[in-house]
């Protein structure tokens, strides 16, 4: 009878240390996707401002002498 009590109290203390380290990992789970998503903001905010700044005609006109001149040599 104290065999199975304790069988019961070993099998519970498990069960209750697992679901705590469950609780325990999601927090963390959740900032690196939050991490994640800060970063793929700013990767898009960047990937902007590189394009504003490509369009712009004086940004066009240095990059086509640079190909004008790889391309004479």
């Amino acid at each position: 009878m104290v065999g199975a009590w304790r069988e019961r109290a070993v099998r519970r203390a498990c069960l209750l240390d697992a679901r705590l380290r469950t609780l325990a990992a999601e927090p963390e789970e959740g900032a690196a996707t939050a991490e994640y998503a800060v970063v793929l903001v700013a990767a898009t905010g960047f990937a902007a401002l590189l394009v504003a700044i490509l369009k712009s005609g004086t940004v066009k006109t240095l990059l086509t002498d640079i190909i004008k001149q790889a391309l004479n040599v």
